[in-house]
């Protein structure tokens, strides 16, 4: 009997999932923006070749976390104060009107999940894992898109979540980059109510908030051990 022949991961899912490892690196806080994202660090760190560590790049560098930079390589994206400002502008146009349709939309089993994503930031907060709780939180937004079954409008929402993460990490003014423990709970009962005026200006107002607490001004960036904080995601 012949013997079974040993499968060895295709190239484009080692890429992804070294693409995945350093995207939940900077959701969550842990490699700050203006990081340089050394190609060589990263390969040694997650044992691939520097070809596999360039894809990798390349691809959250077209999703915007990721700059490269001509001669000098690749970094943790690094939104300006004005880019920053439109990022949060472009959320005030969609989410409402999002936030409008999901309440018109949503099914008891979306309202469960929506409920089951806020129990799992507020545990985060509870065990003080402060980068994992504002990743859920951008993810409870980019879910209400999926509700809204707006899938163009969704894109476009989770390229901007992706580029809010970067800008909360570098702007934000207050203890913590979480979204207001109260918000989150109003909007799902809104959805849930079928409340749609109401969803919708508890968005708007919710965005205003977020954008509240921002100080446009420009941040020095802090030289990090690439190795000490992707370690968790590579093991």
């Amino acid at each position: 009997m012949s013997a079974m022949p040993i499968s060895t991961p295709k190239p484009q899912d080692v890429t992804q999932k070294v693409a995945d490892a350093l995207a939940l690196a900077i959701h969550e806080h842990r490699l700050a923006p203006g990081t340089k994202l050394g190609e060589d660090e990263i390969g040694e760190i997650y044992n691939v070749s520097r070809t596999v560590v360039r894809a990798a790049l390349q691809s959250l560098a077209h999703v915007q976390l990721v700059e490269i930079q001509r001669n000098k390589g690749a970094f943790v994206a690094s939104p300006t104060p004005r880019e920053a400002r439109e990022v949060f502008e472009a959320r005030a146009l969609l989410e409402p009107r999002t936030a409008r349709s999901a309440a018109s939309r949503a099914t008891p089993h979306d309202i469960e999940i929506l409920k089951d994503h806020i129990a799992q930031e507020h545990a985060a907060m509870d065990a003080g894992d402060n980068g994992r709780a504002l990743n859920l939180s951008g993810r409870f937004h980019i879910e209400l898109a999926r509700i809204a079954d707006q899938d163009t409008i969704g894109r476009f929402i989770e390229t901007l979540i992706a580029r809010s993460s970067l800008v909360i990490a570098l702007y934000w003014r207050r203890e913590s980059a979480l979204c207001e423990s109260h918000a989150h709970h109003a909007l799902v009962q809104s959805i849930a109510d079928g409340d749609e005026q109401n969803a919708e200006e508890l968005m708007r107002s919710h965005l205003v908030d977020l954008n509240s607490a921002l100080d446009l001004r420009d941040r020095p960036v802090q030289a990090q051990n690439l190795r000490e904080l992707l370690q968790t995601t590579a093991e």
